[in-house]
């Protein structure tokens, strides 16, 4: 009996209890997800007057290069010593001699020369005075009178001709002296003492020490930022050359050089699209006081530099981190309501760690700065401002 009528007990209490359980069930009221807003950096905008540098880089380059030859000929005498590769020499110094007696001799024929058609044409002047006066007092013929003529004139065109003959021995002589036609630093020496060097021989290779050059490449657009008139045949006047900061590292230390954008070249390259650019920069002066440490040094030739150009100034540019931009020309707007939206903007520039924006935002507005990847229009967010 126990075994049958505890399980239909069981069963019938079951049963009782979902009975009262579905006549008396439990309403759970409707309520909608709690939004957490995600918290992101934001930055306010404004709008600024941005001055804009153009960068690139090059080799330094001799401003002049002379490949010094030899005016006259004759055996090397005697040479400098300042004459090796990398040698300083100052304009009008000595560099080497050559053996002159040839032209001590030659100058001094030509004196002697330049003595006797000197005292020819004095005699034949005296003598057409003479004659003149007896012409006048007919007690001389016209045919003496012209033949006086006609000797003076030869012996003034022989002292003529005797005067250049011993100005160009005397240049000879003075060329034999081989001098530098500008301070320079010697790149090579190509005779040696006692060798003989005939006219328009080549005897050293001079690199100019007032000024070098650098070549730097420049894209088509980046001319568009430089503050320089376009098209312009020859050098810029010096109101119209920007400024340059050369940098460079010499020696294991970088050092800082001060230059000019002087002109482009004429000849677009055609397979990177560059125009070449030269830039200038005077040499500093090095004497033994200004051998110091950290002083200014003469910009190497050979060094490769980074340029910088100053360029132009432009106005109610906006700039912000380059890591803002997305979707090539979008940035993410947060409103007064804290809602964040996709926004196109107008890139003037893009730079390597910022963007200058010329339109589509306003000064006043808050950009988003986070690296969020997941983002929906309209999503609401936490702003955090801070400060670029």
């Amino acid at each position: 009996m126990k075994r049958v009528i505890f399980p239909i007990g069981i069963l019938a209490g079951c049963i009782f209890f979902a009975a009262v359980l579905l006549r008396s069930p439990t309403v759970v009221e409707e309520a909608a997800p709690e939004v957490i807003p995600v918290s992101v950096r934001v930055a306010q905008v404004r709008a600024e007057s941005i001055q804009l540098n153009v960068e690139s880089q090059g080799k330094v380059q001799a401003s002049q290069v002379a490949s010094l030859s030899a005016p006259v000929a004759g055996p090397v005498a005697w040479i400098s010593s300042a004459m090796e590769a990398g040698g300083f020499v100052e304009e009008g110094e000595s560099l080497l001699r050559l053996e002159s007696s040839d032209y001590e001799t030659l100058q001094a024929r030509s004196l002697a020369a330049m003595q006797q058609a000197q005292a020819e044409s004095t005699h034949a002047s005296n003598e057409l005075d003479r004659l003149r006066e007896l012409a006048e007092k007919r007690l001389a013929s016209d045919s003496q009178l012209q033949d006086a003529i006609r000797m003076a004139n030869v012996n003034k065109a022989r002292l003529a001709d005797a005067q250049a003959s011993f100005q160009q021995a005397e240049l000879d002589l003075d060329r034999a002296n081989i001098r530098a036609p500008f301070d320079a630093i010697i790149q090579s020496r190509d005779v040696e003492l006692g060798q003989y060097v005939n006219r328009a021989q080549s005897v050293a290779v001079l690199l100019g020490a007032t000024e070098v050059e650098v070549r730097v490449p420049l894209a088509i657009r980046q001319l568009g930022f430089l503050d320089v008139p376009l098209g312009l045949r020859g050098e810029l006047a010096d109101e119209h050359a920007p400024d340059v900061i050369l940098t460079g590292l010499y020696g294991g230390a970088e050092y800082h050089w001060s230059g000019k954008l002087v002109r482009t070249e004429a000849v677009i390259d055609a397979n990177s699209n560059t125009v070449q650019t030269i830039i200038r920069v005077k040499q500093p002066e090095v004497n033994a006081s200004s051998m110091k440490k950290n002083a200014e040094i003469p910009l190497p030739i050979g060094l490769y530099v980074q340029a910088t150009i100053e360029g132009r100034r432009v106005d109610d540019l906006i700039a912000l981190p380059r890591s803002v931009i997305r979707n090539n020309n979008q940035v993410l707007v947060v409103d007064a309501e804290n809602k964040m939206y996709y926004r196109d903007v107008e890139i003037y520039r893009l730079e390597e760690d910022r963007v200058l924006i010329s339109g589509g935002i306003l000064p006043g507005e808050f950009i988003c700065t986070s690296p969020i990847q997941a983002v929906v229009n309209g999503m609401s967010v936490q702003p955090v401002v801070e400060v670029i």
